[in-house]
């Protein structure tokens, strides 16, 4: 009987995050599990204004940083075979991943 598989995956490199879940529906198409996603999420910002010196004032003494995590949700009707599949696949350092069985 196939178990419910949800995978929520984070980073800040959207390329990488892209590529795992395209080899993450890959697997999906080989084994033949049905397959929901990737869901977009809301993208979290996190800014950071700074200032560039002690003394100055106005719009250009200030320095903004903003780092972007991008984010995914699929669930996977998976069964034994696609589950062993999806935890040997290779994930970037900079993509976290976290598998929930439901």
């Amino acid at each position: 009987m196939p178990s419910k598989v949800r995978i929520r995956l984070s980073s800040t490199n959207i390329e990488d995050l892209n590529a795992v879940c395209e080899e993450i529906r890959q697997i999906a198409q080989r084994t033949g599990v049905k397959m929901r996603g990737p869901i977009p999420l809301p993208v979290q910002k996190l800014k950071v204004v700074t200032r560039r010196a002690p003394s100055g004032q106005g719009y250009e003494t200030f320095d903004r940083f903003e780092m972007r995590i991008h984010k995914r949700l699929i669930d996977l009707d998976a069964d034994e075979r696609a589950t062993r599949l999806l935890l040997r696949t290779r994930v970037p350092p900079s993509v976290r991943v976290e598998i929930e069985v439901i």
